[in-house]
């Protein structure tokens, strides 16, 4: 497959080739169930289930989809944070037959609404907080079924109690859901007695176990199909990479969501097949992330630079024994060299930088963790199974070393396709080739590195955010004429989202206006947070806008302002 300098470089415990097992990603769960029946699967907030526990809901979630008319292959959507509804979930619709179709809990109504019609899903997995934001829509969908959880449902006591009033005081209201009709309460299948789901054949390499929406050019989410085999060869290039790592004995802090496909193969499908405990997070908070920490001593900890960030910037943080810590994937954003060295000070860990795409499943590279070289400012190099080549932009050529051109990768982890678009899976996949649209370059001992990302793309705390959308929103305002979203230089989020605004004439609007119209189309990671209103915008001779102009005009000005 070309030159592959850095397979050199390779520790003789890393394998540089895998033999996967061409078992679906749900079959891992029954083989962990039967190896590990009472070992702890989950710790969510104080309590914890077993694997013989989390196999069983999963099998009774399957017979319940199934019984309510979910066949092999229909979407099924899940929009939870991460909670043990959210893995039993995952699991019961890939033992039912069906396909995970992977929702943003922040989502707006607008948002869900576009990704289950795209989807098709016919039922979608839920929390009673979330439940109106979907009832809303329900009827524009295919849907036909709203499972419903509630967190307080896996809390012990007496936080089960508690809890109702917490989140009544958050969100200022209550939401009460009946076992009847469309509407299903979790609580109520989990009662189920011994279930038996009709078990359905499944094509290890064809088969689609989850779509995960992602932004492209167009600007509208595309639903990237992904495999059973896509995703065990992810999971299993990523245990090979920890091979420190002892089966059925570590324990993974579950930060990063799994609505995420980085969380979802990371921590939770790696967790599955190795036997691991998860200790679960619903969201990230700093503070509840370093007790954590403290006391439930995970060992591995997959992460995003804004959660070192702020982990490490927590002002009581010299209370806290976060020393446990001994490997940590970090993805989603370019990682500071200055972050990394004073995390792994902090925890005595490793904290290596990754890099990969949604339709990579999603990692394609990485620096070593233990004993081999690592590169600052480098992703690292391939990971088993996985080639890569910068190609020029020009000619397609493989391009030598040093010199920049676009990323391109290939491997078992490569996604299918994306879902109902063979134009826009033409234009990215070709003979088996991944074209990123990422530019980059590789040294001499085969480390790469990237330049710059997606040339629109912003990256906002992890989250991948597209101009296009968001400036589509803000044309609805009556009042706007033109606008142009661009990620700017922040300190916590690596970029955050600012546009830059054209007001019609006779026509007038304020940042606080603009902020609450923005909130109510957008997810809250995609609103912008700083306003600019021109008179005009720069633009070619043909009356494009100059998006990158206006970025480097901010990235200069943050210069001045540093030096000044």
């Amino acid at each position: 497959m070309g030159n592959q300098p850095w397979l050199e470089l390779y520790p003789d415990t890393i394998p540089t080739h895998i033999d996967l097992e061409e078992k679906p990603v749900h079959a891992y769960l029954t083989e962990a169930s039967k190896l590990y029946p009472e070992k702890k699967a989950i710790h969510f907030m104080g309590k914890e289930f077993t694997y013989r526990e989390v196999h069983e809901s999963s099998l009774k979630m399957a017979k319940y989809l199934q019984d309510i008319g979910i066949e092999k292959g229909d979407r099924v959507a899940i929009m939870l944070p991460n909670t043990p509804a959210s893995v039993i979930a995952y699991y019961g619709i890939l033992y039912a037959g069906a396909v995970v179709v992977q929702t943003n809990p922040l989502y707006t109504e607008r948002e869900i609404e576009y990704q289950m019609k795209d989807s098709g899903a016919k039922a979608i997995v839920t929390m009673d907080i979330l439940f109106p934001r979907v009832s809303a829509v329900f009827n524009k969908t295919e849907l036909k079924h709203i499972i419903v959880s509630a967190i307080k449902d896996f809390l012990p006591f007496p936080k089960n109690l508690i809890y109702p009033f917490i989140q009544k005081k958050q969100y200022g209201i209550t939401v009460k859901v009946e076992h009847s009709g469309s509407n299903h309460l979790l609580t109520e299948i989990l009662k189920i007695s011994s279930p038996v789901p009709v078990e359905h054949s499944l094509n290890f390499e064809e088969d689609i176990a989850i779509l995960q929406y992602t932004g492209g050019t167009t600007g509208f989410p595309k639903g990237v199909m992904l495999t059973h085999k896509n995703l065990i060869a992810n999971a299993s290039m990523c245990d090979a990479w920890l091979y420190k790592n002892k089966k059925g004995e570590e324990v993974i802090l579950g930060i990063l969501p799994f609505f995420h496909v980085y969380g979802m193969t990371t921590v939770m499908i790696l967790s599955v097949m190795q036997g691991y405990k998860m200790v679960l997070l619903p969201k990230f908070d700093v503070d509840m992330a370093i007790k954590t920490i403290h006391k439930q001593r995970p060992t591995i900890f997959p992460g995003a630079p804004t959660i070192y960030i702020g982990i490490l910037n927590h002002p009581e943080l010299s209370k806290y024994d976060l020393t446990s810590v001994q490997s940590c994937l970090s993805g989603s954003a370019p990682l500071p060299v200055e972050v990394q060295e004073e995390f792994e000070k902090l925890t005595g860990g490793k904290l290596v930088e990754g890099y990969g795409l949604t339709e990579s499943s999603p990692v394609t590279h990485s620096n070593f963790i233990w004993d081999q070289k690592r590169v600052k400012g480098s992703v690292g190099v391939p990971w088993p199974n996985t080639d890569s080549k910068i190609i020029s932009m020009e000619t397609g050529e493989p391009l030598p070393p040093g010199e920049i051109g676009e990323i391109v990768v290939k491997g078992p982890q490569i996604m299918k396709g994306y879902w109902n678009q063979p134009e826009e899976t033409e234009a990215i996949l070709r003979d088996g080739w991944l074209y990123t649209g990422d530019l980059g370059y590789m040294d001499e001992e085969g480390f790469f590195y990237v330049v710059d990302r997606k040339k629109d793309m912003i990256i906002a705390g992890g989250f991948n955010i597209y101009p296009r959308e968001i400036e589509e929103v803000m044309y609805e305002h009556p009042a706007i004429q033109e606008v142009v979203a661009v990620g700017v230089p922040d300190a916590y989020r690596g970029e955050t989202v600012k546009v830059f605004i054209v007001l019609k004439q006779g026509h007038s609007a304020t940042e606080e206006e603009l902020d609450t119209f923005a909130r109510q189309q957008l997810a809250s990671y995609k609103v912008p947070r700083i306003y600019e209103f021109r008179d005009e915008l720069p633009k070619t001779a043909v009356g494009k806008i100059l998006r990158r102009k206006l970025v480097e005009e901010e990235k200069e000005k943050q210069a001045n302002q540093k030096l000044g």
